[in-house]
């Protein structure tokens, strides 16, 4: 009787430390993960920083008015007048805000399109996010 029972017990603990190694080995393969993704962030973060100390170097007002005297007769800027600035109401109308299109539909029939723009209009799908 004790036999069966020590084998049983046997089976037993062999199956739980096999679980226990399946699971501190998971454990560590994530903890690996997530210290290579640790430092794949550390190192965007110091990129980052790297590129905006660039960006602040290249823009000094001082080298940009450098620039713009070295190259005065290629460039030849002019300061921006007021007049050339647009106004709100010069600006087009909003997509929303445009009228419904009609259109004939094949019994020659004037058709009430949506009045979002989207459809109605022409079929070229663009890159923009807007729609």
């Amino acid at each position: 009787m004790f036999r069966t029972f020590d084998a049983i017990l046997v089976v037993v603990m062999t199956a739980a430390a096999t679980v226990t190694y399946t699971i501190k080995h998971k454990a560590e393969n994530k903890l690996e993960e997530v210290r290579k993704l640790d430092a794949e962030i550390r190192l965007e973060e110091h990129t980052i920083d790297l590129l905006r100390a660039d960006w602040a170097l290249l823009t000094q007002p001082a080298r940009l008015n450098r620039l713009v005297k070295v190259y005065d007769q290629d460039l030849q800027l002019l300061p921006t007048e007021s007049t050339q600035l647009a106004q709100p109401v010069e600006l087009p109308m909003r997509t929303a805000e445009l009228p419904a299109i009609e259109e004939e539909d094949g019994a020659g029939k004037n058709v009430a399109k949506a009045k979002d723009g989207v459809k109605g209009t022409d079929k070229m799908a663009t890159g923009s996010v807007a729609r």
